[in-house]
């Protein structure tokens, strides 16, 4: 025995000294405006296809749930906020590309990025200067004075160097600059969470609809991406770091591919792509969209979320460990009942319930917890009467994985 345990000992210090340490892990958000999916099947742009070869591609949805209190106009800045606070426009109050008044208290990533304990690098390199100064909320009170730590942007208020032009291509020279910058920055500086935001496809949709003009702006694009794929690659070969690429679009466009905003097929349609494969189901499931993109690069990233924030997200990583989805409310008298779909491990549900919705104004709900169950139960009935006259109930179920919510007015 004496001689037994210096061995052990020595093995199990050998394989500490042997063992990888963990990756660096970065994350790269793109958007790319009002490219429709039937499009980007047909043409199969190089860039984002090579993107989607090393990981997936897939057909996701926007504008909330048709009908119902979340559903949201397939706009653009719309589109964009639904990604980058994981919530619809019920919640995160944009509802429109003017006049914007977002509702802070729904943190985007950036915000989310900037809380954790550790320092987290951030970059957005975007043609349309919103993005900052708007919809993340840059320097606002409201955001706590959100700093962004790698800033390209503004292009699109200088007019000297890019003046307007005929069918807005000088927008498709912004894009070509914020690629060019993008690129030198990812390589150079590697931030550890940054979002490139590509305007022009949209505006030659609007103008053009679907035709060979607006085949050459995707194809533009997509050539525009290559040195940011390059930059990436390189991070990944050379400095041996392992990085997230989500590239999505904000919405579909009607038939004639000119217009979008409404709740059709054509205009609730995206794409997303990703370089990782290892998606888990719900990359494939009818349920994803917009909203699973925050939580998913939360979970890459390994930031800690607090839970009030975690109960309002409308969406769910599509890495990672998955079992419930889909939540539905069903009313009947004075009583509701919780239905959800359930894949993967056999874990327990737990059922919360909240009267108030405080966290909306900058406050905090009272959830309680009403109900335990197991998760592959699918179903749980809620008596509502101890909550007498109350008009508006939020409901969240939480297993290890995953948490899903909803909202009840009555």
């Amino acid at each position: 025995m004496k001689r037994i345990l210096p061995l052990l000992l020595l093995m199990l210090l050998c394989a500490c000294v042997n063992s990888p340490s963990p990756k660096t892990r970065k994350a790269v958000l793109v958007i790319v405006d009002g490219i429709p999916a039937q499009t980007m099947e047909r043409l199969q742009p190089p860039t984002m296809m090579s993107i989607a070869h090393q990981g997936r591609y897939h057909r996701a949805y926007c504008g909330g749930e048709k009908g119902s209190y979340s559903e949201t106009p397939t706009v653009s800045a719309i589109g964009y906020t639904n990604i980058l606070t994981g919530t619809w426009m019920n919640k995160h109050n944009v509802t429109g590309n003017d006049n914007l008044s977002p509702n802070y208290h729904y943190p985007t990533l950036f915000r989310i990025a900037k809380d954790q304990s550790r320092h987290v690098t951030t970059a957005l390199y975007s043609s349309w200067l919103d993005n900052r100064t708007v919809l993340l909320g840059e320097n606002k009170d409201e955001t706590r004075g959100l700093t962004i730590d790698y800033v390209f942007d503004g292009y699109d208020h200088d007019k000297t160097n890019y003046p307007d032009e005929k069918d807005d291509l000088h927008i498709q020279k912004i894009d070509g600059r914020v690629c060019q910058e993008a690129a030198q920055s990812i390589r150079n500086d590697a931030p550890d969470l940054s979002w490139i935001y590509l305007w022009y496809p949209d505006d030659a949709f609007h103008a053009h609809g679907h035709g060979t003009f607006t085949d050459k702006a995707v194809m533009t694009v997509d050539e525009q991406l290559a040195p940011v794929w390059e930059a990436v690659q390189y991070r990944m070969r050379e400095k041996d770091e392992e990085w997230l690429v989500v590239v999505v679009t904000d919405h579909g466009r009607g038939f004639d591919g000119h217009h979008h905003g409404g709740q059709s097929a054509d205009e609730r349609t995206v794409w997303v792509i990703t370089n990782q494969r290892r998606s888990n189901r719900q990359f494939f499931r009818p349920t994803f969209s917009h909203v699973d993109i925050n939580p998913t690069i939360c979970q890459w990233m390994g930031f800690q979320v607090p839970e009030e924030v975690a109960l309002e997200r409308d969406g769910i990583s599509f890495i990672g460990k998955t079992d419930i989805y889909d939540l539905k409310v069903e009313p009947y008298d004075n009583t509701v009942q919780l239905r959800w779909q359930h894949e993967g491990p056999n874990t327990t549900a737990t059922v919360y319930l909240a009267t108030t919705n405080d966290f909306s104004t900058g406050g905090h709900d009272q959830w309680q917890k009403i109900a335990e169950v197991p998760a592959k139960q699918k179903n749980v009935s809620i008596d509502l009467s101890p909550y007498g006259d109350s008009k508006f109930f939020k409901f969240a179920v939480k297993t290890p994985y995953v948490t899903l919510n909803r909202w009840l007015k009555r």
